[in-house]
């Protein structure tokens, strides 16, 4: 037997996989306050997550746009979360093209963050500022941007029944500022001929832009809620979102071949 110590083998660490890039997508807009909101907001969520990497792309109308983020990110995974509030032609369409673009990142993309019951929290907490100390409104019109797609009425009508759950059966009626109906002030008078006294706007928008401008002046006279920018529920569901969507990297997309599925490799088409 031998009494020499067999020789020493370098230890390799395990390799450890970095979390994946926050990949923040707004919508964008000329107003000047747009801007400085989502970076509120991401800079909310990055203090909730300490060193997580957190970048902003936009669709449209601000720096930096979606395309020009994707390219800047080194090769890996990366998770998209739309600062958007239902399945519209933006979720469905453009983040997928600019997606499917970026071939040198495996992405997954979260679900948009409405309906959920911490958008729910945001939206009352926002409306809650905007009423008078003492009058609690009676009725609530959701005020939103509007879109042809119906999922994205119906995702609209789930958080306009969890926010009138948030506030104690208030009713809530969805309204649209383009695309849908009913127009604000539609669903203002609809309230009214219910016998509400006291109707608020609740902002459905991540930052302020054309449309949340234009739903808040088209009722002047009721109290409107901003929207929602660096609210922290909104930064704890954009991280829960992340959280959702990362979890799809552990576990692959699969997909159909004669009616039964199979797994697709990591770094496949699933986007």
């Amino acid at each position: 037997m031998s009494l020499h110590p067999p020789p020493s083998v370098p230890y390799a660490a395990p390799s450890v996989r970095p979390a994946p890039a926050l990949v923040a997508v707004a919508h964008g807009s000329r107003d000047p306050e747009a801007l400085p909101a989502i970076t509120a907001l991401l800079e909310l969520v990055r203090s909730l997550r300490p060193g997580l990497r957190v970048v902003p792309g936009h669709i449209e109308l601000n720096e930096p746009l979606l395309p020009d983020t994707l390219d800047a990110l080194p090769a890996g995974p990366a998770v998209l979360v739309p600062l958007l509030f239902g399945r519209g032609y933006h979720v469905k369409h453009d983040i997928p093209r600019a997606a499917a673009a970026a071939a040198h990142l495996e992405i997954r993309t979260a679900a948009p963050l409405g309906p959920h019951p911490l958008l729910a929290e945001a939206l009352a907490a926002r409306l809650a500022e905007a009423v008078p100390e003492g009058g609690a409104p009676d009725g609530v019109v959701l005020a939103a941007a509007g879109s042809r797609d119906p999922e994205s009425a119906r995702d609209a009508g789930r958080t306009a029944a969890l926010l009138s759950a948030r506030l104690g059966g208030v009713p809530v009626l969805p309204a649209y500022a383009s695309a849908a109906a009913p127009t604000v002030p539609e669903a203002v008078a609809a309230l009214r001929r219910a016998g509400c006294r006291r109707p608020a706007l609740a902002s459905y928008f991540a930052a302020p832009g054309h449309f949340a401008t234009r739903c808040a002046r088209a009722v002047p006279e009721l109290p409107a809620a901003g929207p929602l920018g660096a609210h922290p529920a909104l930064a704890r569901l954009v991280l829960h979102r992340y959280d959702e969507a990362r979890a799809r990297f552990r576990a692959p997309a699969r997909r159909l071949r004669a009616g039964r599925p199979v797994p697709v490799p990591a770094g496949g088409p699933a986007r």
